[in-house]
């Protein structure tokens, strides 16, 4: 792990947990594991204080342990990668409002809000909050926890694992058929429990998690059906959200290839769809022009059934990779830098003189651009010699190349001290105006009081006048320079995405 990744990790954690689950979370990442003792000893930290970080930090799942080198002592490792999904929260929730609704949005968040968590406790406290925000006296409990099963036959939510019998370290285990089993809850209990009254929903000891990967799964999908839509049509990424569902009835959904769709059961899973007919009319049209696309996403494997159809996973995020660096270099080096990229991209290996006459950019400024490529890593170069004799002049070819893997890792530290340096401004400009923001937001509060007490139009306008114009001004320049840094942490964190799903394809 790099130093950017290691800054990155400690801001998250001070932002989101404070100082001393910081200070424990640096300690953990600089050893691979480490047990309570020594964490104490070199955090300089009281020994109460370590354990309930560690505690809370193995309850959101940054920290997994297991017996070390001594019996009976635990070591604890930290999970840097995981830490990092605290980012993506924003992005969870609204995959959830949008597909299944604002019960499941709660749910999801309760438990990310606690790390884990039981059912009950998670559907009273989401019911608690619904009969809060639509201001009502009561609220379907069966309709919370049916929303709680389907996230879970969905995959979305999974069961912690528990210990399997007391020992020294305890070793975490499920077995596999209870991990996404629904809880089976007593619901005259739970509703007891949300009335005030002593009640037993039936699943005590039982905790939920977030399964990540689902939601990634997702995304996954959602940037490829994106994709396509943009370089075809609505149509095309509808056929090949079709042929994602078809692909997970067969294939394991980290798979790099996806086993053979028959065109047969695709075209029937089309024509039962009828809000695309066209789609349905078109259906081989559209294929044969997805199979020939120079992405790659789909590809014909066979002719039986009608044909055979596979989703190149692997080949997708190359591809999806490679527009990702170009769109970076052309941002940072002009339409001019873009095009030596593609160059080098499509001849593989190229002399600078090749460069200068394919380009069409005067020589100058072809090795200026080449070389401000080379000393950014965007461009490599490869010494071929000729002759093997050392005494031989002008035997030495240089040649340009791009490796993908090198540049993709280095883009992805880029976007690690982007979004550091993102997170620190942000927190910047929140601190030079937190009294500003303080006063606007009692003035809020009071106005909203004075409103609720029947004020009239005058008295609320003499209150809001509180805050003058250059103040106000102000005010309005600090959240629009807030949302932007906020909306750029969202799309460095998608960059993120795609190029860390490209180098776990190539692994």
């Amino acid at each position: 792990m790099s130093l950017q990744f290691e800054k990155l990790c400690s801001l998250i954690l001070l932002e989101h947990f404070g100082e001393i689950i910081q200070k424990v979370g640096n300690d953990l990442y600089k050893c691979q594991s480490k047990p309570l003792n020594l964490i104490v000893g070199s955090t300089k930290l009281p020994f109460q204080k370590v354990k309930q970080a560690l505690r809370i930090m193995i309850q959101y799942g940054f920290v997994t342990f297991a017996e070390g080198q001594f019996p009976d002592k635990a070591e604890y490792t930290l999970l840097a990668d995981k830490v990092i999904l605290l980012l993506r929260y924003p992005r969870y929730l609204l995959l959830m409002k949008t597909q299944y609704g604002d019960e499941a949005e709660m749910l999801v968040e309760e438990i990310l809000r606690r790390g884990q968590d039981t059912a009950s406790s998670v559907i009273i406290r989401a019911a608690t909050r619904l009969k809060e925000s639509l201001k009502v006296e009561k609220v379907c409990l069966v309709t919370l926890h049916d929303k709680f099963s389907v996230l879970v036959n969905k995959q979305f939510l999974m069961r912690c694992p528990s210990p399997d019998e007391e020992k020294g370290v305890p070793v975490l285990t499920i077995k596999e058929k209870l991990l996404y089993l629904p809880p089976e809850l007593n619901l005259k209990g739970l509703a007891d429990i949300e009335e005030g009254k002593p009640g037993d929903p039936g699943d005590g000891g039982i905790y939920w998690r977030v399964n990540f990967d689902r939601f990634h799964q997702d995304f996954r999908d959602q940037i490829m059906v994106s994709a396509i839509s943009r370089r075809c049509d609505d149509n095309a990424g509808e056929l090949l959200k079709e042929l994602l569902k078809q692909m997970y009835l067969r294939t394991e959904a980290w798979a790099a290839t996806s086993n053979p769709v028959p065109f047969t059961e695709l075209r029937e899973a089309v024509r039962k769809q009828s809000s695309r007919p066209l789609l349905g009319q078109y259906i081989e049209q559209y294929l044969k022009v997805m199979e020939e696309d120079s992405s790659g996403f789909v590809s014909k494997v066979g002719d039986s059934s009608g044909g055979q159809y596979s989703i190149n996973m692997k080949t997708a995020f190359v591809q999806l990779t490679w527009a990702t660096i170009e769109n970076i270099v052309m941002e940072r080096f002009g339409s001019k830098g873009a095009r030596i990229f593609r160059l080098v991209r499509a001849k593989k290996f190229v002399e600078q003189e090749q460069i200068q006459q394919v380009a069409m950019i005067p020589a100058k400024e072809a090795k200026l651009l080449t070389y401000r490529l080379l000393e950014e890593n965007f461009l490599h170069i490869q010494e071929l010699r000729k002759s093997l004799a050392n005494n031989v002049p002008n035997k030495t070819f240089f040649l340009f190349h791009i490796d993908l893997n090198q540049v993709a890792r280095m883009v992805l530290e880029m976007c690690y001290k982007a979004l550091y340096n993102a997170m620190v401004r942000r927190e910047h400009e929140r601190s030079e105006n937190r009294r500003m923001v303080e006063k606007q937001q009692r003035i809020e509060s009071i106005t909203l009081t004075m409103r609720e007490q029947g004020a009239t139009a005058e008295q609320l306008a003499e209150i809001e006048e509180m805050l003058t114009p250059p103040e106000q001004a102000l005010l309005e320049k600090v959240r629009t320079m807030i949302n932007k840094l906020s909306e750029a942490e969202l799309q460095l964190d998608e960059t993120m995405f795609i190029l860390q799903l490209y180098l776990s394809y190539q692994v």
